[in-house]
């Protein structure tokens, strides 16, 4: 049987590559209203964050999804994205990887 390709995207953060379903994708609507996009689907730029707290909290640090989203995004919206984040990491620690 053939093999799937995996689709890889790269983390406005570290710049690295990783699968699609080990990121989190955060868009910004034309409207400027910013979500964070669990599905990967919703319209608007996207940009894409790695399940890694620690990551999530460099973004924090730096503002960098205020640089790279072209807004002003304010602490509690960070703070909302490190819990997803901790919580997905944690369902994929309990339940294997990527499910």
């Amino acid at each position: 049987m053939k093999q799937r390709k995996i689709p890889l995207r790269k983390s406005v953060v570290s710049g690295e590559m990783h699968p699609k379903r080990e990121l989190v994708r955060i868009t910004r609507s034309k409207e400027g209203v910013v979500a964070i996009d669990p599905t990967g689907k919703m319209p608007g730029r996207g940009a894409y964050v790695a399940l890694d707290p620690e990551e999530v909290q460099t973004a924090w640090d730096k503002r960098v999804l205020d640089r790279v989203l072209e807004v002003s995004l304010d602490d509690a919206f960070y703070e909302e994205l490190l819990e997803y984040v901790r919580h997905q990491k944690a369902r994929r620690e309990l339940f294997g990887n990527g499910k």
